[in-house]
């Protein structure tokens, strides 16, 4: 498997999300992916099945690990599409971003080569959201988000649900990434992403994220783990 720079987090490494969502491309259901090494960018990656799941490998250096899982998280209520605009004006990251172009969340990437997903904090609720409308070419031939898409999608709001009522000035890389797939949005759909804090153990972060379509039908759901990086530790690699 190859990871395109456009699908980048960190300037060198892969986002997170995306991934995680392509080495669980072998796997069928609900599955978990552990993410071992920052993922590099335009470089051949072995996949090779172990046991009910996979391993991600660069040379004999292991990227990711994957594994059927079920995500036992409760879902929020949704959020309306004119609540995710309103929250969206809201994001934390337009002046401190550490990765400004980062394929989900980066705020400098042009619409239609990045997600541009936004979260901010949604009024009188604990959660943060973002619209998200999808480009065609991010769809398969059958014109549904491709299953890797919606990993990237749930991704960064899952961190947004913590940093907009938890604000820290540190880093953190998404560590474990474990989703639920119902069904797809198509091409030119307007969807609404959310995330919600779920907790804290040391250095990670639990939180949970879903993508919802404007009328409030689940599409797929999430929990992920983050882990916030020791001030002497690289971002990216």
């Amino acid at each position: 498997m190859i990871i395109a720079r456009r699908f980048r987090g960190p300037p060198q490494s892969g986002n997170g999300g995306y991934s995680c969502g392509m080495t669980a491309r072998e796997l069928a259901g609900p599955c978990e992916v552990t993410l071992r090494a920052p993922p590099p960018l335009d470089r051949e990656l072995s996949v090779a099945r172990r046991g009910p799941g996979v391993v991600v490998r660069d040379g004999e250096a292991v990227i990711a690990e994957a594994a059927p899982a079920e995500v036992a998280i409760e879902v929020p209520a949704p959020v309306t599409l004119a609540q995710a605009e309103e929250a969206s004006k809201r994001y934390p990251w337009f002046d401190t971003h550490p990765f400004p172009e980062c394929f989900v969340c980066g705020h400098k990437r042009a619409q239609g080569d990045g997600l541009r997903i936004l979260p901010g904090a949604v009024e009188g609720r604990q959660v943060a959201a973002a619209p998200f409308t999808i480009d065609a070419s991010i769809c398969g031939a059958d014109g549904l988000l491709r299953p890797e898409v919606v990993w990237a999608a749930l991704d960064c709001p899952s961190w947004y649900g913590m940093l907009c009522f938890h604000p820290w000035e540190g880093q953190a890389l998404l560590g474990r990434l474990a989703v639920r797939i119902i069904a797809r949005p198509r091409a030119s759909d307007r969807c609404v992403c959310m995330g919600w804090f779920l907790g804290q153990e040391g250095r990670k972060i639990h939180a949970g994220s879903a993508i919802h379509s404007a009328s409030g039908e689940l599409f797929a759901f999430a929990k992920a783990t983050w882990i916030r990086l020791k001030p002497e530790a690289p971002a990216d690699h």
